[in-house]
């Protein structure tokens, strides 16, 4: 079976009044990379990537880049295709905007091999741990940036929070950083406040401290009993990442900026982190993602995966998570402690929750993995057309 034609779509949403911060972006749309795989068989696969910044240099890579090398090639043999396209790209693209392209390559071909096996992409990598995973809510963004902590801003974030819990849902991870320190502190106990002691938090800062202002945010969110704290430094400052893990009594977590087995090598060999997060949509795939858990389990770190992006990632991600063993094994695993959680954003996403067919739901506390071939889902054509804003085709 092999590569006949190779399509790259770029997709945007206009969010309106819907916008949100976070503490390094404003947020005026949702945007994603699809790349669309079809063989000569007819089977047609769909990948993602581009997560972190515009999505036409993305789009550019696979269409003028990568294509003349996909196009022949066979379809089944994922791992071989990542390491061609990798060892072509490496001397000036071993981060960014190449990887995210590989991943969307490779996720596409992982469909395409799950679909001409008949069997899901989880039981091509080893099988499934879980049929369904409990989700984490992400939300708890910025809509403004001048009013933080006035009595209207923080019982608007409790509110929330309140409508979270009452949605069946028990984790909830708040976006800090935007902030002073003092009111961001401000705004969490809110959240605690509102949901109890039993609904258990988690922070995201997106990298907005150095080491001293992290250290001491970390401390009054530990006193408020948050489990984890993500991205506390600039992904880059590793001796930061070390620090606060020894003097924090919290875990800490990051990822989702680092690319293939060889950035997440220094961060999880360097003794970074408690929690690794790659998003498999630009950290390399499928096939990447297989080789960062298997350095991940080696030294009894957890991994959550980041997850950003359109339905086609949720899936990927889904998948991902059921073949991830809990960490480390006990009799009756539990969730966030050693049993994997799915992150679950918020924010309004037409590109998550109305392009593929089926639509990946919520049910209660759970999300289930897509069961079908491959990815377990299809990008809905009538969606896409209104939601793609460049569409090419490569043969």
């Amino acid at each position: 079976m092999k590569i006949k034609k190779v399509s790259t779509v770029v997709t945007r949403v206009p969010l309106g009044n819907k916008k949100f911060y976070s503490s390094q972006a404003y947020f005026s749309e949702r945007t994603s990379f699809l790349v669309r795989i079809e063989t000569n068989s007819g089977l047609v696969g769909w990948g993602e990537g581009g997560q972190w910044g515009p999505s036409e240099p993305v789009a550019s890579v696979v269409g003028s880049v990568f294509s003349p090398i996909l196009i022949g090639a066979e379809s089944n043999q994922p791992g071989v295709i990542w390491e061609k396209l990798y060892s072509y790209c490496r001397d000036f693209g071993s981060k960014g905007t190449y990887i995210e392209a590989i991943s969307a390559v490779d996720i596409a071909l992982w469909d395409l091999m799950g679909q001409a096996l008949g069997v899901p992409i989880y039981t091509l990598m080893g099988g499934a741990f879980r049929s369904k995973l409990e989700p984490y809510a992400t939300g708890f963004y910025y809509r403004d940036t001048d009013d933080f902590a006035s009595q209207k801003a923080l019982g608007s974030i409790a509110d929330e929070a309140k409508s979270y819990v009452d949605d069946g849902f028990r984790f909830l991870k708040i976006k800090i950083g935007l902030a002073s320190i003092a009111d961001d502190i401000k705004r969490v106990e809110a959240v605690r406040t509102a949901v109890g002691e039993k609904i258990t938090l988690m922070s995201d800062s997106n990298h907005a401290y150095n080491v001293s202002n992290a250290l001491l945010i970390g401390r009054e969110l530990q006193s408020l009993g948050v489990r984890f704290f993500e991205e506390p430094v600039v992904p880059e400052d590793h001796d930061g990442y070390r620090i606060l893990r020894t003097n924090l009594d919290m875990a800490i977590a990051g990822g989702e900026c680092e690319y293939t087995r060889f950035g997440f090598r220094e961060l999880i060999g360097k003794g970074c982190v408690d929690i690794v997060q790659p998003d498999i949509c630009a950290a390399g795939g499928i096939s990447e993602y297989i080789k960062i858990l298997a350095l991940a389990l080696a030294h009894n770190i957890m991994v959550l995966p980041h997850v950003w992006g359109s339905g086609i990632s949720v899936a990927a991600s889904l998948h991902a998570l059921a073949a991830t063993p809990w960490q480390p094994y006990t009799f009756l695993p539990i969730p966030l402690q050693n049993e994997p959680v799915v992150e679950f954003d918020r924010n309004y996403n037409p590109l998550r929750d109305e392009l593929i067919d089926p639509i990946i739901k919520r049910i209660g506390n759970r999300v289930s993995v897509p069961d079908g071939p491959g990815l377990g889902v299809q990008v809905n054509e009538e969606k896409l057309a209104k939601y793609a804003t460049e569409i090419n085709h490569y043969d």
